[in-house]
């Protein structure tokens, strides 16, 4: 299954939506060029021809659902704001920046976990059901996968969903975390700006600045969203884990991401060892062009909808 390279663009008729997103959020997803269906063409190609199809997603599937990513030229926080995301040393050294995140993170809850899929993520699911996708991994924080109904997942730098205590590792719910925040801080509020894709958010305006943080309620540790922050490294048996998904597959096809991070990059570098056919579907250019041998640029909603897992 070798395809010669293309670097090929996808356009879609005049008026048609471009994303599933709701009216108003879809800024957050860069612009694109059009050209003609051809491009498709190929993409349904590379897809019909593989069996066990690996997928590899990133923040470009998350824009369309109203969460902005970080690097996008133009639309992404980077671009936007001065802020940056918060670093795991910085998390676990001091109690001052965890109140401040946990602050944060508080507000920003209701808007970032209210986020539903978008016609990118239920399509997966379909080549899910219809066994033509054999594992997919995602880059992002957000649950959205699951929240479609993904199945055979790895959420590689975890889960907002979710937060874990630094002490005795245990696992709880973030909507529950939320019972307790609102439980020790019943006056506290603030007006919340955009939210980060790890549910981190702007404050526009602060009443009250001596927000109470919760220990764990089982050892009285710390407590941190169960996601990787910048600075930690992604924990080794899942790596391992995901490499052995890849080695079941026959082709891998990117969705939504530039690969600038090496958690994810890494297993295109595999993919590329084991000679395995990769296709990218995104808009811009990624670091793993080079091992593409076809590259669509084009929203990922639009695109995915239209392929069928033949």
């Amino acid at each position: 299954m070798r395809l010669p390279r293309r670097i090929l663009t996808l356009h879609t008729a005049p008026g048609r939506r471009a994303s599933s997103a709701p009216a108003g959020v879809v800024n957050f997803v860069l612009a694109c060029s059009t050209t003609d269906l051809h491009s498709l063409e190929l993409l349904q190609d590379f897809v019909t021809r593989a069996r066990r199809l690996f997928v590899i997603t990133g923040a470009g599937l998350s824009t369309e659902s109203g969460i902005p990513d970080y690097r996008s030229e133009g639309v992404g926080l980077y671009a936007r704001t001065d802020r940056r995301p918060m670093q795991h040393a910085e998390f676990v050294r001091s109690a001052k920046s965890r109140q401040r995140y946990w602050a944060r993170n508080f507000v920003g809850w209701p808007q970032f976990s209210s986020h539903q899929p978008n016609s990118a993520h239920k399509a997966l699911q379909r080549w899910e059901e219809r066994g033509k996708l054999h594992w997919l991994v995602t880059q992002n924080v957000d649950a959205l996968h699951s929240k479609a109904g993904q199945k055979g997942l790895t959420e590689l730098h975890g889960c907002a969903h979710r937060v874990m205590c630094l002490g005795c590792g245990s696992i709880s719910a973030r909507a529950e975390l939320q019972k307790r925040f609102l439980a020790l801080n019943p006056d506290w509020s603030a007006q919340a700006g955009r939210v980060a894709p790890d549910g981190d958010v702007f404050f526009v305006m602060l009443f009250n600045l001596h927000f109470r943080v919760p220990p764990c309620e089982a050892c009285g540790g710390i407590l941190k969203p169960e996601v990787t922050f910048f600075g930690d490294s992604v924990n080794k048996a899942t790596v391992q884990f995901v490499h052995d998904r890849l080695a079941e597959s026959d082709a891998v096809l990117v969705v939504g991401s530039s690969s600038q991070v090496y958690s994810g990059y890494r297993f295109l570098l595999a993919a590329g060892d084991r000679k395995m056919p990769v296709a990218i579907l995104n808009i811009g250019p990624t670091r793993a062009d080079h091992l593409a041998e076809l590259k669509v640029s084009g929203r990922c909603g639009e695109v995915l909808s239209v392929i069928q897992p033949l």
